[in-house]
């Protein structure tokens, strides 16, 4: 496991360092893009060479086999044999020839990349990267030719004799974080430290991760942006495992970041077409699907108004559809992603799903997110819920949180919920790339995995990597504690004497407003508590007389998150305050006097 770890971090070094090499090509953007804009060019330049790289060894073969293939239906497969990828490339142009007519080169490198097969021109033009739009900006700037040269350099050379698929997808993955990392950018991008948080609470949530001769999981992510929490969850397999099978699924709405993701895929040496665009509420990708793992970023606060009524015909298929219990408001469509991925999970699968505080108390007894919390707590999937330290993503410094569900739970996991406060587990970044102003550094997680294994009350206190003593604290809940009876409480109406009216038929009257309105409030007793009993005790000495209307009953459910963790501090004594306000005073004056004596 050690040797796997070191193995792991030298990779990583590697790929970044030659990322940063790729990536001070853009010094030739500069003034004709933004920085924000650099990644337009540099990720499909990135995806071009290292394709053209891995090509030129069977280049002639292809051209020959393009030659005896013409008109034939099954032309594709042939040139994919040639070639020895899933991709290929017709055109009689190479790097090297391209550099050798620096006047033709818009329209030869054009030209070179219309003869790459259907599945990388899709990624370049059509699915949102639109390269062509890119190309022309450069040739009519005088650039093109100087960033193909820059390519062509040693800080482009991406041959797989060099570079192997995994290095690649490293050096890939390192440029989309470098793009995404940033205030305008990364509205589609999940920092790398929350998603190796999640990647290891998954893992460290399955007892089946080693069964067999080797792992095999299926992963996918129903709001994927570029893919990073894909390709960090086979990453963290293969560290585990250098011969596991990782196949990893994802559904993309928008077409740029899908069409990073479908190219990260070809990259990594994976099957691209796994990676799919559409929107997950309607337009789910994968209806025959079932998978081990899922783990996603969904958007907060996302209307879904425009795919309402193909929602609603989902839900209408009860426990057959994807979303079986109460819609959310229509405002916000997170907890669709968490029902997508629950019916996607099989029988013992695993998700890791970013959440805001919306999902723990919003909602009506037996409405939207409440009953969303009934499902899951009901079905009892929900094994844990980690809140993470404002600041902590890119594009929002709210609290967050990573809800872990499980649809097998251990025994020992059963009819409970653990809650960690990880809100404390956080280095301060030297800077601040929009709102993430923390990072949860490797100490961090650590001991927020050691406090989900623990599976106890406790807090669990570690040193972090720039000398901070970081702290998460762990509470264990039976899940019916989280439930709750709804009362509607009426206040008796009194004559002048202070007696109870009632009707004809004996029964008290309630008390109305101006407007004739009975005046109710509303109880929240315990679940599984007499509410009788809690009438007797909560209501009756301060309003003696009230009752509740038994019909009105409802059930409901919170996870009072912030409740579970308030530590309560014992106010000054007001003696304290005074004398503090008194001495204040006295400086105060001397202070006036020490200004102002020689005017007075």
């Amino acid at each position: 496991m050690a040797n796997e770890r070191e193995l792991q971090a030298t990779t990583t070094k590697q790929a970044t360092e030659k990322a940063a090499l790729v990536w001070s090509i853009a010094d030739t953007l500069r003034g004709l893009y933004k920085p924000v804009e650099y990644g337009r060019v540099i990720l499909p330049m990135t995806i071009v060479k290292r394709f053209h790289d891995c090509l030129l060894p069977a280049h002639e073969r292809v051209l020959e086999t393009a030659k005896r293939t013409a008109g034939l239906d099954v032309r594709d497969g042939f040139l994919r044999r040639a070639s020895g990828y899933d991709f290929y490339n017709t055109s009689s142009f190479t790097w090297e020839t391209l550099l050798a007519d620096p006047a033709g080169i818009e329209e030869n490198f054009t030209d070179y990349l219309q003869g790459f097969s259907e599945n990388v021109q899709d990624i370049l033009f059509q699915s949102g990267m639109k390269f062509d739009n890119e190309i022309r900006t450069m040739a009519d700037s005088g650039v093109l030719y100087q960033v193909v040269k820059d390519f062509g350099g040693s800080k482009g050379d991406f041959g797989p004799d060099k570079i192997t698929e995994v290095e690649m997808g490293g050096i890939f993955e390192n440029l989309v974080s470098r793009f995404s990392e940033t205030d305008e950018a990364g509205e589609h991008f999940t920092s790398r430290d929350i998603v190796y948080l999640m990647t290891d609470l998954v893992i460290a949530a399955d007892p089946r991760v080693f069964e067999g001769d080797h792992i095999r999981r299926l992963v996918y992510d129903g709001s994927m942006g570029t893919s990073q929490m894909l390709s960090c969850m086979r990453e963290r397999l293969l560290a585990l495992d250098s011969e596991a099978d990782v196949q990893t699924f994802g559904q993309e709405l928008n077409p740029f970041t899908f069409a990073i993701a479908k190219a990260s895929a070809l990259i990594r040496g994976e099957d691209a077409d796994n990676m799919r665009r559409g929107n997950t509420y309607d337009n789910d990708q994968f209806p025959d699907y079932e998978f081990d793992y899922v783990i996603q970023n969904p958007p907060f606060g996302i209307s879904f108004a425009a795919q309402q009524a193909a929602i609603k015909a989902e839900h209408a298929k009860g426990n057959e559809g994807r979303f079986p219990c109460e819609l959310p408001a229509v405002g916000d469509g997170q907890t669709l992603f968490a029902l997508n991925g629950l019916a996607k999970l099989k029988d013992e699968g695993i998700m890791a799903i970013v959440q805001d505080a919306s999902p723990l108390y919003k909602g009506k007894p037996g409405k939207g997110e409440d009953d969303y919390r009934r499902y899951i707590l009901g079905n009892d999937w929900l094994d844990a819920i980690v809140q993470l330290s404002t600041d902590s993503f890119v594009n929002t410094g709210i609290a967050t949180y990573i809800w872990l569900f499980d649809k097998d739970k251990p025994e020992s996991h059963r009819g409970k919920v653990l809650l960690v406060d990880a809100s404390n587990a956080f280095v301060k970044r030297r800077k601040g790339i929009g709102n993430k102003k923390n990072d949860i550094t490797r100490t961090c997680r650590d001991l927020i995995v050691k406090a989900f294994g623990n599976w106890a009350d406790g807090t669990c206190e570690g040193t972090a990597e720039d000398g901070s003593t970081v702290s998460v604290e762990a509470k264990l809940f039976d899940s019916t504690e989280f439930g709750f009876d709804r009362i509607t409480v009426y206040t008796p109406e009194r004559d002048k004497n202070g007696d109870v009216v009632r009707d004809r038929k004996g029964k008290p009257v309630a008390k109305t407003d101006e407007g004739g309105k009975k005046i109710a409030d509303t109880e929240d007793v315990p679940l599984g508590e007499d509410i009788d009993a809690y009438m007797a005790r909560e209501v009756e000495p301060y309003n003696p007389g009230a009752w509740y209307d038994k019909k009105k009953v409802q059930r409901g459910y919170t996870i009072p998150f912030t409740r579970a963790f308030y530590n309560y501090k014992e106010l000054e004594p007001a003696e304290e305050i005074a004398k503090r306000i008194v001495e204040h005073e006295k400086t105060l004056e001397a202070s006036l006097e020490a200004l102002f004596g020689e005017g007075r």
